[in-house]
């Protein structure tokens, strides 16, 4: 496979940014992967086998791939509740995530935290959380662990942009500049709040400025574009793991399905939603690049996508097969004050 640098235009960036081969296979299998895995959590959805609320990540894969090729393995990720394309990402095995949707005995909270609640130590992620911007404090939290053991190490922070009108998160702010606490606070701005667009809820669609008021830097990304989220992210990481403290990075992304896999999407109409996937789908882009540049053939991609769907379906599998909790589980893992 060709190695050559190759350059993808990015709105946000006056140059274009910039990415090999290999690299760019890397974010493509990432990316799809997430795409596949969700799509297949869609059709179990729909078929009764997962339960309560889910909240799928298509469309905004290249925020978290491109958050995550700048990152190490002993960096924190914690985010809300649309958290299964984190999970993928931090490298969690795709039965576990797919058996805790299912809420099997063989998911990583043991069939107890379903879509929303799931957590894995050894990949360094904090979980999902269903109370929106509930995880910006913990998030911080966790950035002053790593400032307070000298680890050196940074905390992500995911939000979304109807998270960024909550008292907490400049709480938050407030103390990680004041402690200049190696947290990155990544803005999700998909467009929609649940049903309420942003341009109804944010007064400021500079979402990336809230932060200025505690002197916290922050740049707004395209997060379509993987190559740019991922150049934003080194910037951003480079900034936090040195000890200036935390950064915002607001990233403009789009998700095509609903807010929920319950709710119809009434509020947006289906040619905004097609033209999006039609122009700026970001794996779509990618698997354009690698294919004119020669960095992979036709048959190498549909290679990669037939392995990861069955890398899905044997998630599926699993989960479906898996046991579900014993009673008992209900009183495991649970913290009493005497």
């Amino acid at each position: 496979m060709a190695r050559n640098a190759t350059r993808t235009k990015s709105r946000k960036n006056s140059e274009p940014a910039k990415a090999t081969g290999d690299e760019l296979l890397h974010y493509y299998r990432e990316m799809l992967m997430i795409r596949r895995f969700e799509e297949k959590a869609g059709q179990l959805y729909g078929m009764g086998l997962i339960g309560g609320f889910c909240h799928l990540y298509i469309g905004q894969e290249a925020v978290v791939v491109g958050m995550q090729a700048a990152i190490t393995g002993d960096d924190a990720v914690i985010t809300s509740y649309r958290d299964h394309g984190h999970m993928l990402a931090c490298g969690m095995d795709p039965r576990g995530v797919m058996a805790e949707l299912t809420g099997r005995i063989g998911g990583y909270s043991h069939g107890k935290g379903g879509s929303m609640h799931m957590f894995s130590k050894e990949k360094n992620f904090y979980g999902g959380h269903g109370i929106v911007a509930a995880q910006v404090p913990l998030g911080t939290g966790i950035a002053f662990a790593h400032k307070y053991n000298d680890t050196k190490n940074v905390s992500l922070t995911y939000l979304g942009d109807g998270a960024v009108n909550q008292g907490q998160v400049y709480e938050s702010m407030n103390i990680a500049a004041l402690w200049k606490l190696p947290v990155i606070y990544i803005i999700e701005n998909n467009k929609y709040a649940m049903g309420t667009s942003q341009e109804r809820a944010s007064a400021g669609a500079e979402l990336y400025k809230r932060g200025q008021a505690y002197g916290v830097p922050g740049v707004q990304v395209d997060g379509m574009d993987v190559v740019a989220v991922k150049e934003a992210a080194e910037k951003a990481v480079a900034h936090a793991r040195s000890g200036k403290g935390p950064y915002v990075l607001e990233m403009l992304t789009y998700r095509y399905r609903g807010h929920s896999m319950s709710d119809p999407a009434k509020y947006r109409k289906r040619e905004e939603v097609q033209k999006v996937r039609s122009e700026r789908d970001p794996i779509d882009m990618v698997r354009e690049i690698l294919l004119s540049d020669g960095h992979a053939e036709e048959d190498d991609l549909k290679d990669m996508d037939r392995e990861i769907k069955d890398i899905v379906s044997d998630a599926a599998e699993f989960a479906q097969t898996s046991p579900e909790p014993d009673p008992s589980e209900l009183w495991t893992d649970i913290l009493i004050n005497a």
